[in-house]
């Protein structure tokens, strides 16, 4: 697991990578590779939602749980795909979400969501790794340590944040999230077994751009090109 994180991740993270159980969990993916063992991402990737995000950018999170488990889904950004791929059908719900919250949003004909993190949107998943076809083969292993970290110092060092959080697993990081200094738009999960029950017309998008524009921030063009 090479580590290639901007300077403004590494300054406020750097601590982490000395910690045991950063160790441990760098011989956890060394044993996966030496058993032969298919992970995704591409190790190139792992670290794509900060790489793509500096620290003193993000303005949205969006937490996930797992990356995709199959070929060439993902890269490193929680409910994106790579293009080429076939849409997920959270994804898919997303952009239906997305066509009803936000005035003249067409639904993309990919679901790579680069676009939205280079605007300051951290699409965040709990775990960075999976094996292939293994959902949550790598939960419990160190990741969730990290980035309950990642999650710690963007509550503590920064101010007027937009967390979304979709369903329990997400939710469950509230504790982590001083909701005095940030915004916290919660509902259940877009996935197909979920979305019925208060997805639709929850308006994430547009109620995350109204507290940015009352922070003074420029709003997320929620549009994929």
């Amino acid at each position: 697991m090479s580590i290639a994180l901007p300077e403004s991740w590494l300054n406020v993270l750097k601590d982490e990578f000395d910690k045991p159980y950063m160790a441990d969990l760098r011989k956890f993916l060394q044993a996966e590779k030496e058993a032969g063992k298919v992970v995704y991402p591409r190790n190139a990737d792992i670290f794509n939602a900060f790489n793509k995000t500096p620290f003193d950018k993000v303005k949205v999170v969006i937490l996930g749980q797992d990356p995709y488990h199959g070929p060439n889904q993902a890269h490193g950004l929680s409910f994106s795909v790579q293009k080429g791929v076939a849409i997920p059908k959270s994804l898919i719900n997303i952009y239906k979400e997305l066509a009803t919250d936000i005035p003249g949003f067409v639904k993309p004909a990919h679901g790579n969501l680069e676009e939205w993190a280079e605007q300051g949107v951290l699409l965040l998943n709990a775990t960075l790794t999976v094996r292939a076809a293994e959902a949550a083969s790598h939960q419990k292993k160190g990741w969730e340590q990290f980035t309950d970290a990642v999650i710690k110092k963007l509550s503590d060092e920064r101010k007027g944040l937009v967390f979304i959080l979709w369903g329990a697993y997400a939710q469950s990081k509230i504790p982590l999230i001083d909701a005095s200094k940030h915004h916290i738009i919660k509902s259940v999960h877009p996935s197909p077994l979920s979305v019925e029950r208060g997805f639709w017309g929850s308006k994430p998008f547009s109620k995350a751009n109204d507290y940015l524009i009352k922070e003074g921030q420029q709003p997320i063009d929620w549009q994929i090109r």
